[in-house]
């Protein structure tokens, strides 16, 4: 297990493969931990360096009390890049995960080769959908949500098969209540939409289209922005890493031999 350390926040940190092999960094989505790509993984390219966080607030790192903003999470995704000398780095982001990528994107370009865009906007809802959303959680938790969280999360056939939910209810729930509002605080300020429509490096972007989070029309608009090229999975929701983890490696994977010369 490795951890690096965020202006006193500790946080975990998984690295596979060659040390030097070309670098993809994955940050995930709000309510989940960096477990949401083992699905995907087996799917890309062999000879990878495969980098994978828990944010703060989630996971095995240090949870600290709410809220937080964006610029701290980009923060700790560049402590662990400056930590293990990551450079040529293709970033994927899902959900919060995109907003932290175009944030890393916008700041530390010199590190970058490529972005990819799962499920994320350049900015997500409003300030007062966020603050409702968290006086509900201060009121009754996530459990109180997570039937509806999942709704969003997975299309039908999924949420209509217990057993493989049930694993992804669980990693939800036991979300610490503070990682989970205070990343819904960060996302309830962050608008990345002129930094991203500024962004020159190669971007991808997808969406699942059952995405009941951010609606493939939504992604579709900050893939405008950057000049992204753009792709809609079928009958998948918002962690289409996990109901088609082969079609979207298939789309990575793709995108790496043009972007990253795998």
């Amino acid at each position: 297990m490795r951890t690096v350390t965020s202006n006193g926040v500790t946080l975990h940190v998984q690295l596979e493969g060659p040390e030097d092999g070309p670098v993809v960094m994955f940050a995930n989505s709000l309510g989940t931990d960096l477990r949401v790509w083992d699905l995907l993984l087996p799917h890309l390219p062999e000879g990878l360096r495969i980098v994978r966080f828990d944010k703060r607030g989630h996971g095995l790192s240090d949870c600290p009390d709410a809220p937080y903003d964006m610029d701290a999470l980009v923060t700790d995704a560049e402590a662990i890049i400056d930590a293990f000398g990551l450079r040529d780095i293709t970033f994927v982001g899902l959900s919060i995960g995109g907003l932290i990528g175009q944030g890393l994107a916008a700041r530390r370009p010199e590190v970058m080769r490529a972005l990819v865009l799962m499920d994320t906007a350049a900015k997500i809802g409003s300030p007062e959908m966020w603050q409702d959303r968290i006086d509900a959680l201060r009121t009754g938790g996530i459990g109180s949500m997570a039937d509806a969280i999942l709704d969003r999360w997975f299309a039908p056939e999924m949420r209509n098969d217990p057993a493989r939910l049930a694993p992804w209810r669980h990693m939800l729930t036991r979300t610490p209540i503070e990682g989970y509002i205070g990343c819904c605080a960060a996302i309830a300020e962050a608008d990345f939409t002129r930094s991203t429509r500024a962004l020159t490096l190669p971007v991808m972007a997808m969406a699942g289209s059952e995405d009941g989070a951010t609606i493939p029309e939504m992604v579709r608009a900050t893939a405008d922005l950057c000049n992204a090229a753009f792709h809609v999975i079928q009958d998948a929701g918002h962690l289409p890493c996990i109901e088609a983890p082969e079609q979207v490696g298939a789309l990575i994977t793709d995108f790496l031999k043009e972007t990253a010369h795998v």
